[in-house]
């Protein structure tokens, strides 16, 4: 996907705030197995995803557990590290070989004091972050297992192509014996 698309999708700026924003940016790639970001460490950076897929995980004594996955389009960050400039609490695999544009915190947060346009831009990169945490929230505590996977089914079908079942599970918070059954009662 292209940088201009993703800036767009968030919230379209003005041609000069476009090339202000678009000049500070980056092109890298990673291998899969790649972690694009560690917990309890400062992430200088915010990515957005121009081609594979990722997923966020904290990890347990027991356990990782899978909260989130990215794929093209989406922006890739630590809101703690990006908003507080502290620690953040997940760590981010590359689930396939991964192409990103790349943008230093710093750099952005320069550029919302000099442009209100790109100031106004972060805003509503701020906010589509909290709704997509909200949404997350009120479907692990509000929805059964059965309607977290019929939402997956219906939002991102192409993960379970692109996404071991096991992470599938732990995104949805059950183990992987209870999707084999959740699947095998909806065929």
């Amino acid at each position: 996907m292209d940088i201009k698309e993703i800036i767009d999708t968030i919230y379209p700026l003005p041609k000069a705030s476009n090339e202000s924003l678009i000049q500070h940016i980056s092109e890298v790639s990673y291998f899969k197995g790649f972690c694009l970001m560690e917990a309890n460490k400062v992430i200088p950076y915010l990515y957005f995803l121009k081609k594979g897929i990722v997923r966020a995980y904290a990890s347990t004594e027991n356990n990782d557990i899978t909260f989130w996955f990215g794929t093209e389009g989406e922006t890739v960050v630590s809101m703690k590290s990006y908003v507080d400039e502290k620690p953040g609490y997940e760590n981010i695999e590359l689930l396939e070989d991964c192409e990103f544009y790349r943008l230093e915190t710093s750099k952005l947060k320069t550029l919302y004091n000099e442009d209100i346009h790109i100031a106004n831009w972060g805003r509503k990169f701020a906010e589509r972050e909290l709704v997509k945490t909200e949404e997350l929230i009120i479907s692990r505590q509000y929805k059964t297992a059965m309607e977290r996977y019929k939402d997956l089914l219906k939002e991102k079908p192409y993960l379970l192509q692109r996404v071991q079942l096991g992470y599938i599970a732990s995104y949805l918070g059950i183990a992987q014996v209870s999707l084999s059954r959740i699947r095998a009662e909806i065929k």
